[in-house]
């Protein structure tokens, strides 16, 4: 998010009261530009965390996850499924003053390939901060966070310890860029892998890099990406949260200003998009019994 040039006022710092609780941890790396965000409360409901080592070491697993992940995200570009996303901002009395919300349709077009159509879109009532190309590219790509094994190598990926989230026992990684270039996004944070499934659960942490630039502060706040089982073997995301403080430093024509944002994604509607196939035998032609039937995108 950046912020508005119109606006000019000073906000106070508003911190959540509650039993949520944030798992601080899972930002590692964000000490580099930490004083651009205070995180906020988010749901953990994790159990205790197990230090001692795991069955097999730790890069055996990390290679078996990332297969799993690849496999995963070819079986998710055949998938259509809508997006409700919604980004809010909160006022000192913890009420929303303003919001941008769009929902989308991820289907694909007559040709096959992949496509996003909006079905709605209400006028933004955001005042403070404006939505900016790479907080498209989160809600897009960054929050339901996929790590194959073609991308694997771009982190550094270091075992945790193991931890039992709802009735789900996970492997815990912490995962961080080796390097960024420019133009990518990246996650700093945790991921809970299913030890049975090997496959990423829940996603904890920030799409980085932020731009602390001043006269061009483009700030994000910490997210936490939550999976489920949608056809009894892949896990798709199903909620997102984030929240956080973001710290915009003045620049020309407007004051510093702290912004309190919450951006809330709900992933509905999976259904396997898939096309007929035949089989041509003794020269008559059979229906493939083993092929998916086309449906069309809701």
């Amino acid at each position: 998010m950046k912020i508005t040039m119109k606006n000019t006022s000073q906000w106070a710092v508003v911190i959540l009261a509650g039993a949520l609780c944030f798992a601080a941890a899972a930002l590692p790396c964000a000490a580099q530009d930490q004083d651009s965000f205070t995180a906020m409360p988010l749901d953990a409901g994790f159990g205790r965390m197990d230090l001692t080592p795991p069955p097999i070491p730790p890069e055996q697993i990390i290679q078996k996850f990332a297969a799993q992940e690849t496999l995963f995200k070819e079986a998710l570009d055949h998938y259509t499924y809508r997006r409700m996303a919604k980004v809010e901002e909160v006022d000192d009395d913890n009420k929303v003053s303003g919001e941008w919300y769009q929902v989308t349709d991820v289907v694909f077009d007559p040709s096959g390939k992949r496509t996003e159509h909006v079905v709605y879109a209400p006028e933004n009532t955001l005042k403070q901060i404006i939505m900016t190309e790479s907080d498209m590219s989160d809600i897009q790509q960054g929050y339901p966070f996929v790590l194959t094994t073609a991308d694997v190598g771009l982190y550094n990926v270091k075992y945790v310890g193991k931890q039992r989230v709802d009735e789900v026992d996970c492997y815990v990684f912490d995962v961080s860029p080796k390097q960024i270039e420019k133009g990518k996004r990246y996650l700093d944070g945790r991921i809970w892998v299913d030890s049975e499934e090997l496959q990423i659960v829940v996603t904890n942490g920030r799409m980085v890099p932020d731009d602390t630039r001043r006269n061009h502060q483009d700030l994000h706040p910490p997210f936490m990406t939550w999976r489920q089982q949608i056809d009894g073997h892949y896990w798709f995301p199903v909620y997102t949260r984030a929240e956080g403080i973001l710290h915009f430093a003045g620049g020309n024509g407007y004051m510093s200003e702290d912004v309190h944002v919450r951006d809330i994604i709900k992933y509905t509607d999976y259904k396997r998009f898939g096309s007929t196939s035949t089989i041509i035998y003794d020269g008559q032609t059979l229906q493939n019994p083993n092929a998916q039937q086309q449906k069309k995108p809701q």
